[in-house]
């Protein structure tokens, strides 16, 4: 950069602050929204959920081997079986569209293919069994039956287009990546690596699950009281195990490439938090864009609601089970059921936090290749969805 440049881009910022609007109401709220959010976020999320999947995540780059993640999820592998594996993992893993990224980042560094990936990518956080019972239950069944039967559907035509789409760099991929393409001779039999990743998978979801409504006295509400034995109970058959039958050199490399993905990702998943706070604020509270303009925009069904709806709920971070509450208040104030349906399938499995990582695992075009798929997909879902209930 020339120096006249450097000078410019100088004097610009310290005019930025010079005027900053401090006194302004308007300007401290979404502020102070902006790190509350990231607050709630670090408090909330980061032990619970991006803790275990970081560690998953270096698992997976450490003890799966190349040659099952390229048989299983590779470009030349049986894309039913990479397909449906896929589509459905969401219901296994209650994630959401943060604590999902470092295990796409895992298998995707591993060989698999951008399909598979990113349908993997798409239904961990969209088909959560709870969140999808909570959205039938409060918001009705169809909208529960819509949002279930969309996101499978979604996971599989968003992975299938973002293959065929980026074909030709795939194939340069597989055939240039450094991926081992043989069978790699494992360290322990499969069954010991699959209950060692079924114990932190166990770790991550009964540490995360969700709390029942009041007056739920079914199995989640079971569950839920005894999440914490649980998950002591998963902890400690991990501990047992990794000391039964690691080695100390394989606990370095593993506890390594956990770091790496974190240092990779933690940064920009904050940094989002704390744009997403400043710009949409929490569930309840304002930031720059008000909540009426929002709730304005999404009644009825048209095109350009359900547009919004489904660009909103993309770029806003909402928590696993949160776009319940959200929602029923929005329709409340008037929302539509199409923009409701919209915004369920684009927000849970997005946010800005979500894109700025992605991007620094797949790039810039696929990036938005595949926001763009899953917002127009979520609008042409909301306007169908919003004609066939009214």
């Amino acid at each position: 950069m020339k120096e006249k440049n450097k000078f410019l881009l100088m004097f610009a910022v310290f005019l930025a602050f010079f005027y900053l609007p401090v006194e302004l109401l308007s300007f401290r709220n979404p502020v102070f929204e902006s790190l509350a959010l990231v607050r709630w976020y670090a408090r909330e999320h980061v032990l619970l959920c991006l803790v275990p999947a970081f560690f998953i995540a270096g698992a997976i780059s450490v003890f799966v081997s190349q040659a099952s993640v390229i048989k299983y999820f590779g470009a030349k592998a049986n894309k039913f079986l990479a397909y449906s594996v896929a589509s459905v993992s969401g219901t296994i893993l209650a994630v959401c569209s943060c604590t999902v990224l470092p295990l796409f980042s895992g298998i995707y560094k591993r060989g698999a293919g951008l399909g598979p990936a990113t349908a993997f990518l798409y239904s961990g956080p969209a088909i959560n069994v709870l969140a999808i019972i909570m959205t039938a239950r409060i918001l009705g069944w169809e909208l529960g039956l819509a949002r279930a039967v969309g996101a499978v559907i979604f996971s599989v035509v968003v992975g299938l287009l973002m293959h065929l789409i980026f074909i030709k760099e795939e194939r340069a991929r597989q055939t240039n990546g450094d991926f081992q393409l043989g069978e790699a001779e494992e360290a322990r039999p499969l069954w010991k690596n699959a209950v060692y990743f079924i114990s932190m998978v166990g770790i991550l979801v009964f540490a995360n699950w969700g709390k029942p409504q009041d007056g739920d006295t079914g199995l989640w509400a079971a569950i839920f009281n005894l999440k914490w034995i649980i998950t002591l109970g998963f902890l400690v058959l991990l501990i047992i195990m990794l000391i039964a039958w690691f080695k100390k050199q394989e606990l370095k490399n593993w506890t390594s490439a956990s770091w790496t993905f974190a240092k990779q990702i933690m940064p920009l998943l904050l940094a989002g938090v704390v744009v997403a706070g400043l710009l949409l604020g929490r569930p309840g509270h304002e930031g720059f864009i008000p909540s009426w303009i929002i709730e304005k925009a999404v009644g009825g069904n048209s095109l350009l609601s359900n547009f919004f709806a489904s660009i909103v709920g993309a770029f806003m971070y909402f928590a696993t089970l949160t776009e319940v509450p959200i929602l029923q208040g929005l329709i409340g104030a008037g929302m539509g059921k199409g923009p409701a349906l919209a915004l369920l399938l684009a927000g849970p499995a997005l946010s800005l936090p979500n894109m700025l990582v992605i991007r620094g695992v797949i790039g810039t075009k696929k990036t938005v290749v595949y926001v763009s798929l899953v917002v127009v997909m979520a609008t042409i879902s909301g306007i169908v969805f919003g004609m066939i209930v009214s």
